[in-house]
């Protein structure tokens, strides 16, 4: 197993030792990096306008580390008169260690649909929602927050960079490596990937195993042309290594 790791940094190297540690070979190739958001200024006030019972959602690990850092730096503390939401196990956790606030998330995936089963999302008449995202995103879960009566706010706390990489030069040096696996966390990410995959070795990258996080990716994977697509139970790093080294989830 030959495992090309393209989450940022920050979040590949755990994943890279894991998959050696289990006799695989895993290389780090990050296609987007993180940095602080455009609108983290803006961010005491947006939660200052939230009243009692009002929702707050974390969409990822770098939105409660760039929110929470924001937060600290003005001596500030997170209110508990507020309802918190991850948008999985991985993001609900980190928020809990690293705010000491209670926070709710769905335990059976980390995507907006699975979010938005949880009951207490059903009906929102009169309520407000925060959104704590990267830039750009999430669409369906505010969407569909809106038509359950949520009046919906963002707050863009991180945000993505592509990184770019030489397109021959790249795919000269993963063909090499024969890698068999690629690990893909995000649409924009396969986006970035399938750029940079050159036309004269398109089959070769289409037949590797493609390990992606969500259905929605799958579905972008498999119109793009790759034809062996495995949907890991969530974005944290024990899911995507338990989809690795698994031989039964249809991929």
């Amino acid at each position: 197993m030959r495992v090309l790791v393209t989450r940022p940094e920050a979040t590949s190297s755990e994943l890279i030792a894991a998959i050696n540690a289990i006799g695989g070979e895993a290389y780090a190739s990050p296609l987007i990096s993180i940095g602080p958001g455009a609108e983290l200024s803006q961010l005491i006030a947006k939660l200052n306008n939230l009243e009692n019972s009002d929702l707050v959602f974390l969409l990822s690990k770098n939105a409660v580390w760039y929110a929470n850092l924001t937060l600290e730096q003005a001596g500030r503390n997170w209110s508990d008169k507020l309802s918190y939401y991850g948008i999985g196990r991985s993001t609900g956790q980190y928020f809990q260690r690293t705010t000491g606030q209670t926070i709710c998330w769905a335990d059976h995936g980390e995507t907006s649909e699975i979010l938005l089963t949880l009951p207490e999302l059903q009906f929102l008449e009169g309520k407000r929602a925060l959104l704590l995202r990267g830039n750009g995103g999430r669409e369906l879960l505010a969407s569909t927050l809106r038509a359950r009566g949520a009046q919906v706010d963002y707050c863009e706390c991180y945000a993505r960079h592509p990184v770019y990489y030489e397109k021959t030069a790249f795919n000269q040096k993963w063909s090499q490596a024969n890698i068999s696996d690629i690990v893909i966390t995000s649409g924009q990410m396969l986006t970035l990937l399938n750029e940079l995959i050159a036309e004269d070795i398109k089959e070769w990258w289409f037949s590797r195993r493609l390990i992606v996080v969500s259905e929605r990716i799958a579905d972008q994977a498999r119109q793009s042309g790759w034809h062996r697509v495995c949907v890991a139970n969530s974005a944290d790093n024990n899911a995507l290594l338990e989809a690795l080294i698994s031989t039964d989830m249809g991929c």
